[in-house]
């Protein structure tokens, strides 16, 4: 069979290892940068070395003009205006971001909201009643970044960013790929200041996206190597994390499992078997502050799977063959293959200690349908495999997995 796809591939440049964030000098001398500006949370400012880290490699220190960190979980837009603001303040040339999605997304808000005009509400995928989601063409040039990441996180090199609306508790969705950053740095000792939590909750929702990429229905070569490597990775590794036997050397390894998954994507594979998944999780995250993002897919994997079983029962099939290739644990030996294959998800989450009913992170069945409306409004819902009829089925896929 002729292999039919279109790659679409980008410049970036990883550096990964120990001491490995002594190369972002380098970076900077590459830019000409010397108004650098880092964007972190406050744990990352209060509670480790990172700052101070960046700033000693960096020669001289006072290229990092600024630090914005007010970075938060789901990327509030208030919190991303204050950003921009202390980078026109700074009059900055350059953005690092240091720290796990959220400071990688809350970057992404900044340079668009820098370089655009209009408010976010403007350059967000517009949902018109009955046709397809618009997502306006975001055209300024942008400011270059640079990731110093403390997470295996697949925002890492993505070109989507989702800001969320405090008034309203939903998503503004944005997309550039000019955001993505040119260069991209797993540091041992960065990625060992990451609770086993935090990476568990990054590895989540990236296992999820791994699923879904195997269970696309046209799925090339290029794709599939990248998927099987990562899943490959991530049955080996992600069991290991909350031992923390060579934390850093597995969190090292589970960013990689990222990169492959981010490649896939960029060889024409997406989230449509799984989009259910992903347009739930999404709703749940941004509803609930204190459910992390990989909790939300680790609960609604397995159900979106069931939900979508019609649609991908021959990609189940093959899913399935790829986990006993690699020695997967628990894998069901009867019952169709979607159904094995929801199984096999549900216990693998189990198996990590992570959350696998929507009762666990706080949802009751009075919550239901404000996630339901939220996720009919969510963008990957528009491209499900299996197509979305009407919100009742949403509330029913939510009811069965409380």
């Amino acid at each position: 069979m002729i292999m039919d796809l279109r790659y679409s591939g980008y410049p970036v440049r990883i550096h990964s290892g120990t001491d490995s964030l002594k190369r972002l000098d380098s970076e900077l001398n590459r830019l000409n940068s010397n108004r650098a500006m880092i964007v972190c949370g406050r744990s990352i400012a209060n509670k480790t070395n990172l700052i101070d880290r960046i700033k000693s490699v960096c020669e001289p220190s006072s290229r990092i003009a600024c630090v914005f960190d007010k970075a938060e979980t789901s990327s509030p837009l208030p919190s991303v205006m204050e950003g921009v603001q202390l980078a026109k303040e700074n009059n900055v040339d350059c953005i690092i971001s240091v720290g796990g999605g959220s400071s990688i997304v809350t970057t992404r808000g900044i340079l668009i909201l820098l370089a655009e005009q209009g408010s976010a509400f403007d350059l967000c995928t517009q949902y018109p009643p009955g046709q397809r989601p618009i997502s306006p063409r975001l055209d300024e040039e942008k400011l270059p970044t640079i990731s110093v990441i403390t997470t295996p996180t697949t925002a890492t090199n993505r070109s989507g960013t989702a800001l969320k609306d405090p008034e309203t508790r939903t998503r503004l969705e944005l997309f550039d790929p000019k955001t993505r950053p040119i260069a991209v740095i797993w540091d041992k000792e960065a990625l060992e200041t990451a609770s086993p939590e935090l990476t568990k909750s990054a590895s989540a929702s990236l296992l999820t996206g791994v699923l879904a990429g195997l269970l696309s229905k046209n799925l090339n070569h290029l794709a599939l190597s990248d998927l099987n490597g990562a899943l490959e990775i991530m049955l080996h590794d992600l069991p290991l994390v909350d031992t923390r036997q060579a934390y850093g050397e597995v969190a090292m390894k589970l960013c990689a499992a990222s990169f492959l998954y981010n490649r896939a994507c960029d060889s024409g594979i997406g989230g449509t078997a799984l989009g259910v998944v992903s347009a739930i999780s999404h709703a749940i995250d941004t509803k609930f502050p204190d459910c992390s993002h990989g909790d939300a897919y680790s609960v609604m994997t397995s159900h979106g799977i069931s939900f979508n079983a019609p649609a991908i029962l021959e990609s189940s099939a093959r899913v399935l063959a790829s986990l006993e290739r690699f020695n997967a644990n628990d894998i069901p030996m009867s019952g169709d293959a979607a159904g094995r294959l929801s199984e096999w998800s549900l216990r693998f989450f189990q198996s990590i200690d992570m959350p696998t009913k929507l009762s666990s992170i706080g949802v009751t069945d009075q919550d239901i349908n404000a996630i339901a409306r939220d996720a009919m409004e969510d963008f990957p819902m528009h491209s499900n495999i299996r197509r979305v009829e009407n919100i009742e089925e949403i509330e029913s896929l939510l009811s069965s997995a409380l």
